[in-house]
């Protein structure tokens, strides 16, 4: 995987880099098909801004969380985005297809 922190109005430490890998490594813990990840951290006066998208085989799944802290937005960001794509793997695999030989009908 791919994954590039990108500040605007903001420097980016290598503490929040650091930051943002080891909370990432969560949501790769439950779906590891993700090809690319840009994470976008931005400072607006009182308001810290996070933003991310991740590419994953035929879509792209972004979002948004803002808080007074750069690490409480980082913190909901990642929420959001594990439950995006907690949502997308589930959706993904819930195709299971029974073949008609093996239903069983019951008499009416």
């Amino acid at each position: 995987m791919n994954l590039s922190i990108t500040g605007h109005h903001l420097d980016v430490t290598p503490a929040i880099k650091e930051y943002v890998q080891t909370k990432m490594a969560r949501v790769l813990r439950h779906f590891d098909h993700v090809i690319d990840t840009q994470v976008m951290l931005s400072v607006e006066p009182l308001k810290h801004h996070a933003e991310i998208t991740l590419h994953v085989r035929g879509k792209d799944i972004h979002c948004e969380a803002s808080a007074e802290n750069l690490y409480a937005s980082i913190d909901l960001l990642v929420d959001k985005i594990d439950r995006k794509v907690l949502q997308y793997k589930s959706r993904t695999q819930d195709h299971a297809h029974v073949a008609v030989k093996r239903q069983t009908f019951e008499a009416a």
